[in-house]
């Protein structure tokens, strides 16, 4: 079987590494700054710097990718690390930028749609007989064609070129001529980004023979583009049961028992601190929706109430930073118990996956905030499987934010919606998934200001 969502159609090639050690070092972007356990290579028992990159260089930076489209902004975060001068794919014009740059200097670069990312053709768009899409590819689920949505070039029959190992993703545009119309595209071709690119540190390299190197760009534009419509049509995201889920007892039964443990990895939540020390403020009034043990807002941020929505009474207790909690479960009564624009804020860390009337929460949601309040909704690729909703598991983990970004868009209540992903960035060598897992776990994050009322 193939377990899509975890290879989320992509293919990652982590090569062979070297004996490491640990140190710690500080990653900032424009919009983070966390402290993280980075790994250094200590093969030769020395490292040497060098003060300025070279076409000899290895260096450790941050790419952020910056974007718009009509539904909202967005920033792509990838930590490129050991990145080889010598050795590994960047474009000239990227590579031309950085040479001569020091540790601690930031290169902005603007690029035109198609300069690095292959550009728009319109020969990749074409239509397909219904028949060549292969709704059995799944074998232990059915797969309907739905407009906008994505899914693994694999799954088509006779299209030259494809076989059924292929896993990259191609977009579904909708019915075409009695047949379907498919887009072979990359989901960026036709948008322009700016890439700015933060050295961290730089390292003295070598000019190898053989051995493998690494595509950065392709690894930062590997998904993103993936969250937005096609053509600003809504995505077909609500047909065939999206919602169903594999226990349908009462979510009260599955979180009786608490779970004091963290879902994703120390670097993520750190990630996903740093996000709500950003966006929240001090004195702010908080709902931390569907809570557990901790909220993750930093220590520094002084809110007036941060109060706790979740389904089990001891984790709720547990956790300290909350002034106040309630116990209510949200898939059973999806009415919120507060008063209209009782919260500046709103966060959801890890949990959206599990709602299964999102339509009404968000109504809800857009209810309790003052006009111009903030709702905050972060999630990785993570879940309880039982519990998360049937959609959530077909979806590549960049569509996932586009299904969130409907949720926002469908209650007609928000503004200034932003999209954001964070990946790269190397997993603590403590975390029990270490060495297995070598990169933290994804963090994505979609937001938005509720419209000011009139």
């Amino acid at each position: 079987m193939r377990d899509l969502r975890n290879s989320s159609f992509m293919v990652k090639n982590e090569g062979n590494y070297p004996l490491l050690t640990p140190v710690i070092s500080l990653v900032e972007f424009s919009l983070f700054r966390i402290k993280v356990m980075m790994n250094t290579n200590t093969t030769t028992g020395e490292v040497k710097y060098m003060k300025k990159i070279t076409r000899k260089a290895l260096a450790n930076m941050q790419f952020e990718m910056k974007w718009k489209s009509p539904q909202a902004t967005h920033t792509e975060h990838y930590a490129a690390r050991g990145l080889n001068m010598w050795r590994d794919c960047l474009p000239e014009a990227i590579a031309q930028k950085l040479e001569g740059k020091t540790t601690g200097e930031t290169v902005i670069v603007d690029f035109d749609a198609g300069m690095v990312i292959p550009g728009h053709d319109p020969g990749k768009t074409f239509g397909i007989k219904e028949r060549q899409f292969n709704k059995n590819f799944m074998p232990d689920r059915l797969i309907e064609p739905r407009a906008g949505r994505f899914y693994p070039k694999g799954l088509l029959r006779d299209v030259s070129g494809i076989f059924p190992q292929n896993l990259q993703p191609f977009r579904l545009v909708g019915p075409f001529n009695g047949g379907l119309c498919v887009d072979f595209n990359h989901s960026l071709a036709k948008t322009a980004f700016q890439l700015r690119m933060v050295i961290e540190d730089i390292g003295v390299g070598s000019i190898e023979r053989g051995g493998s190197c690494q595509d950065w760009v392709g690894l930062l534009s590997d998904g993103p583009g993936m969250q937005v419509r096609w053509k600003n049509t809504p995505t077909e995201f609500f047909e065939d049961n999206p919602f169903g889920r594999r226990d349908v007892a009462p979510d009260s039964i599955f979180y009786e028992h608490p779970r004091l443990v963290q879902h994703i990895d120390d670097t993520a939540v750190g990630v996903v601190r740093d996000l709500y020390g950003r966006l929240l403020k001090s004195g702010m009034r908080v709902l931390d929706l569907m809570s557990s043990w901790q909220s993750h807002v930093p220590s520094d941020i002084r809110l007036s109430e941060l109060i706790g929505l979740g389904l089990n009474r001891e984790e709720l207790e547990k956790n300290l930073e909350l002034t106040d909690w309630v116990v209510h479960d949200l898939n059973e009564n999806p009415v919120l118990p507060f008063e209209n624009g009782e919260y500046d804020a709103v966060i959801c860390t890890n949990s959206v996956e599990y709602l299964i009337h999102p339509e009404a929460i968000f109504d809800e949601l857009a209810r309790v905030l003052r006009p111009d309040g903030l709702l905050i909704l972060t999630f990785s690729n993570r879940w309880f499987p039982p519990k998360v909703i049937r959609i959530w598991e077909e979806l590549h983990e960049f569509e996932r934010m586009g299904l969130v970004l409907e949720y926002f868009q469908n209650t007609g209540r928000f503004k200034d919606i932003e999209t954001c992903s964070v990946r790269g960035l190397p997993r603590p060598w403590d975390d029990r998934y270490f060495p297995e897992k070598r990169y933290s776990d994804p963090v994505f994050a979609v937001w938005g200001r509720k419209e000011l009322e009139h």
